[in-house]
């Protein structure tokens, strides 16, 4: 491979455009054309909706929905990921900047697009880094937990906007008392609004494609009608609104919204700010990689596709430093609308391009429409979008299943609710690195015994296995850790203690992926105390790192016993009367 060859691969990884529009032709233009305008009505409704929910004026989800989708057509590496303003990185941000700044005043939009700026140099390190498997430190458990506890959050903090009563609160427990008190106050003609807003998209959400359907649409036509529902509901409501001036009674409505491109912002330095935004930035990044990751993986498989998360996270950390650039906040990959790009036959990140120049014509033609556009009908787009998000099966999922899952899952839920998105996502991942360390030390270890006709041993408690009283097989189904190692030794004095004709003791390290330096200790020790009480120490298929470490040290010199490549010939060697009268092995 020469050199310009390889210049290529290296610009064609960082820049994966250049590999895919080399094959760009008529036919995926058209498919991304149609995607990108069937993407750009379900957007519109979303990005004003979540700006709202993140505290910020709507046109600043216009403004975010824009330069991100270029940027990830340019860097991404999935065909279908739509970038841009999603309902639980939007409640992040709201619970972030309004620790240091209040809602509607310059100084939130600022500390807004501080967020998506430090946002944006996290990611972009730690693609740079090459460090995307830090996100598995996510298990599935918390985040299901999170985005459930997220959801309901989101929906109770959009009551207020229903029912056209202030009440404030970033958790349930602040919320749910605020809007009681709030209640006799309830304005009836926004409630009304909300309420109608609320009932259609949920029909439309579970009861216009059946409806269709039954019409003799087409599943795929069907299926994109009900995302338009949103855009039906705002139409609707802004009409009779402006018709009927239901603003002159009370109804809040979203006023002005500036018509014309994003405006080029510079985040200010401010160091105090910077400090009290980055661990909430941090986890913004953590939470909006996740799941973007997740949503890309998943669609690119469909289509026996795969995107590089490392990339991804470049791709991301450029689209959120490009938001707040042009006066948005955090972005990401989102589920919903990803889907309905799949759907729709987008077949190329280009896809999001032409996206965004929709949304960039909604904002130089359409703005001035949204002036009678219902706060409420806004309030029951994120009511509705989000109560999908809340999936209540996974407590009874994980209760069956793993009562430790279970605990990460109900720790992060109610802390989530009880204490705010920061503190919740913190906690689910503290109690699930908590719940692995305790579970990694009291590690499975199982004495094992060969099964006739075969050559294979298993668990004495399992199987009816064959033993010796002379050799003893113990099996540690995990790496070997200071954490550990006291309890590999206490079995083995136990053994010892209770078999007194004991002359041979195997350890099976087949499930033993690394040794640390206590645990090479411990095994000292072992070897040592096995050898005062006439008692030789073995090992059985010892991985090959493993063994490249212990050949490193004086361990194996000092070993009692032999290394056996497997556990068999090990028992040939040290029991073979357990083979005098067994049928030779099957064959495999």
């Amino acid at each position: 491979m020469d050199g310009a060859t390889r210049a290529g691969g290296l610009m064609a990884r960082w820049l994966p455009i250049l590999a895919w529009s080399r094959r760009y032709d008529r036919a995926t233009l058209a498919q991304d054309l149609l995607a990108a305008v069937i993407v750009t009505v379900m957007l519109i409704p979303q990005s004003l909706a979540y700006a709202l929910l993140a505290g910020l004026p709507p046109e600043a989800g216009l403004y975010a929905s824009i330069a991100p989708l270029v940027v990830y057509a340019v860097l991404g590496t999935s065909s279908v990921l739509a970038v841009g303003p999603v309902a639980v990185v939007s409640l992040m941000t709201a619970a972030a900047v309004g620790q240091v700044a209040a809602s509607g005043t310059a100084g939130y939009a600022a500390a807004a697009v501080v967020l998506a700026a430090l946002s944006g140099v996290i990611l972009l390190v730690m693609g740079l880094l090459r460090l995307g498997f830090l996100a598995h430190f996510l298990s599935h458990p918390v985040v299901a937990g999170f985005v459930a506890a997220s959801g309901i959050l989101i929906a109770a903090s959009q009551l207020k906007t229903l029912m056209g009563v202030r009440a404030d609160g970033q958790t349930l427990v602040e919320l749910l008392p605020a809007l009681w008190r709030a209640a006799p106050e309830t304005h009836q003609p926004t409630l009304a609004v909300g309420l109608a807003a609320l009932l259609f998209l949920q029909w439309v959400r579970r009861g216009l494609k059946p409806w269709l359907l039954r019409l003799g649409v087409s599943p795929l036509a069907a299926d994109m009608l009900a995302k338009t529902g949103p855009v039906a509901a705002i139409v609707v409501t802004t009409a009779l609104t402006w018709r009927l001036g239901w603003h002159e009674q009370g109804l809040r409505i979203v006023g002005h919204v500036p018509q014309g491109l994003p405006p080029w912002t510079v985040p200010a330095w401010d160091a105090p700010l910077w400090r009290q935004l980055a661990v909430p930035a941090l986890l913004i990044s953590v939470v909006g990689f996740v799941e973007s990751v997740s949503v890309g993986q998943t669609l690119a498989a469909r289509r026996r596709q795969r995107i590089e998360p490392d990339q991804e996270l470049v791709a991301l950390g450029a689209a959120n430093l490009s938001a707040a650039f042009t006066g948005g906040f955090p972005v990401t990959g989102g589920f919903a609308r990803s889907v309905v790009n799949f759907d729709a036959g987008a077949r190329t990140p280009a896809a999001g391009a032409y996206t965004a120049v929709g949304i960039v014509l909604a904002s130089l033609l359409l703005t001035p429409t949204l002036y009678y556009l219902p706060q409420a009908t806004l309030a029951a787009t994120i009511v509705v979008a989000v109560l999908s998000l809340v999936d209540l099966g996974i407590f009874g999922r994980t209760w069956r299943y793993s009562k430790a899952d279970f605990t990460a899952v109900l720790t992060t839920f109610a802390v989530t609710l009880g204490a705010g998105v920061e503190a919740g996502l913190i906690a689910g991942v503290g109690v699930s690195l908590l719940l692995f360390l305790l579970r990694s030390s009291r590690p499975h270890i199982a004495e094992v015994g060969w099964l006739p006709g075969t050559e294979h041993f298993r668990n004495v408690l399992r199987h009816p296995v064959r033993t010796s009283p002379r050799v003893a097989t113990l099996r540690v189904d995990e790496s070997l850790w200071f954490a550990n190692a006291r309890a590999l030794e206490d079995r083995i004095n136990d053994l010892v203690a209770h078999r007194p004709g004991l002359e041979h003791l195997v350890l099976q390290c087949s499930a033993i992926n690394a040794i640390d330096s206590s645990a090479l200790e411990s095994l000292e020790s072992i070897t040592a105390r096995l050898r005062d009480a006439g008692i030789r120490l073995h090992l059985s298929e010892v991985k090959g790192p493993v063994m490249d470490r212990l050949q490193g040290t004086g361990f194996l010199a000092h070993l009692s016993g032999q290394v056996y490549l497997t556990q068999y010939q090990a028992m040939q060697a040290l029991a073979p009367e357990l083979f005098a009268d067994a049928p030779p092995p099957a064959a495999t």
